[in-house]
């Protein structure tokens, strides 16, 4: 055995199978990059095609910033649309990997030094299982989404046996009680799992029975923020047989994910300090920005704020002086990134785990979340006015201090547990000692 090898050996070889869409790829690159500075063996398997180039020119900017990662190309088999239920591009790519990874079993056992752990997206639990079983693989999950939310998850199979599987019992489902945490209304759950048969209930479905069977769960959050959902996850209350959930976060914006956004950050240093609200509509498609949010809007804007389309470094954004506010649909990684940055939230839901989500930000008072609005996807009818909403802005930002001083305080608490000797930190060496 060589030098080289001998050195590979003492350290864990890990593996990485982040899914479809830019919120479950973030947070796998920023893990990796966590990895590799505990100086773990790194191998990141991109699946092929992507569904947006988005996710093709980050993981490009990555590979180029960490050379020492060896990317594995995971050739997906074609999917028939019409035998998945589902029009959705992202949900359609999830389906496209699941059926695909009996393929990941040759792919897996030829790398070189042996793996320790594959760690992959929750989308992919129970087609990956078998693999990581028959290869005798520890098996882990990096959950894309809050602590409460993966409470829900893994309460879904006693919540759903209550309930009839035929369409007209479906929406017998009520408020959700689980052990050790505050109740979670029905009109928070993701809409889509009240609706039999689609496609991202039957992955939740199939999936969520299958957590106790995983070595462990690394969640992008830390105790400043969800420190009731993680001692009733790790203190046995919500389900039996849960392996360890590793609070890892924050993670927190890396220099790779910086392009080029000059026409925001210029917009913003002609700003004063920390007055501006920011808001962020992305939309990754071929129609031009009047076809989007409509011209009238554009020529309201221009003296007031700054519309664009196209992916921008949100962390980089939420970090500016000028940003004082946030006004945001809730995905997990934005109220994450605007923890670190200390910028109070205005939660505005539009689908899937947001509501849950936003019911962190209220609890944690790291911001408001105004219910009444009901899911801005329009799943209720709900139409909020401009002057309502310009309304509960000022309230947020200007009217009420106890939001700044709780988001001030939420930002220390995320620097230290990803500062030197934080639970991050810790997390990651028990880690490392597991997989040795």
């Amino acid at each position: 055995m060589s030098t080289c090898e001998n050195v590979l050996q003492l350290h864990p070889h890990v593996a990485l199978l982040p899914s479809a869409g830019m919120g479950h790829l973030t947070p796998f690159l920023r893990l990796a990059t966590q990895l590799v500075h505990h100086h773990c063996n790194v191998t990141l398997i991109t699946t092929h095609p992507t569904v947006s180039l988005s996710e093709s020119r980050l993981i490009t900017r990555f590979l180029s910033a960490f050379p020492q990662v060896t990317q594995v190309q995971f050739h997906l088999l074609p999917l028939d649309p019409s035998t998945a239920n589902s029009t959705d591009p992202f949900f359609l790519h999830f389906e496209t990997i699941r059926r695909s990874a009996h393929l990941l079993s040759p792919i897996l056992a030829s790398l070189s030094p042996p793996l320790n752990a594959l760690i992959y997206d929750v989308s992919l639990i129970s087609s990956v299982i078998p693999v990581t079983e028959t290869l005798h693989l520890p098996s882990y999950i990096l959950f894309t989404s809050s602590a409460i939310m993966f409470s829900f998850f893994s309460y879904f199979p006693i919540l759903a046996s209550k309930a009839s599987d035929d369409d007209e019992n479906a929406a017998v489902i009520g408020d959700v009680e689980i052990p050790g945490l505050p109740s979670i209304p029905r009109s928070s759950i993701p809409p889509l799992l009240l609706i039999p048969n689609n496609l991202f209930a039957n992955i939740v479905k199939e999936d969520s029975p299958k957590v106790t069977k995983l070595k462990g769960v690394l969640i992008n959050t830390f105790e400043g923020l969800e420190a009731v959902s993680l001692e009733a996850l790790n203190g046995g209350k919500v389900v039996e047989g849960l392996p360890p959930v590793f609070a890892i976060g924050p993670l927190v914006p890396c220099e790779f994910e910086r392009g080029e956004w000059n026409e925001p950050l210029k917009w913003l240093n002609e700003q004063p300090d920390r007055i501006s609200g920011d808001k962020q509509v992305d939309k990754d498609d071929e129609e031009g920005l009047d076809e989007v949010v409509g011209h009238e809007l554009i020529e309201r804007m221009k003296e007031k704020g700054l519309v664009v389309k196209k992916w921008v470094d949100q962390g980089e954004l939420l970090g500016h002086r000028a940003v004082g506010g946030f006004v945001s649909h809730c995905g997990w990684n934005s109220v994450v990134e605007a923890a670190w940055h200390g910028v109070p939230i205005l939660a505005w839901p539009q689908g899937g785990d947001q509501k849950i989500n936003a019911e962190v930000v209220e609890m944690s008072e790291l911001g408001m979340f105004v219910k009444s609005w009901g899911w801005g996807e329009n799943h209720d009818q709900m139409v909020v006015k401009g002057d309502e909403i310009g309304n509960k802005i000022r309230e947020m930002m200007m009217g009420k201090e106890l939001f700044r001083v709780q988001a001030a305080h939420i930002r220390e608490e995320a620097r230290k547990a990803f500062g030197v000797g934080g639970n991050c930190e810790r997390m990651f060496k028990q880690l490392i000692e597991e997989w040795k």
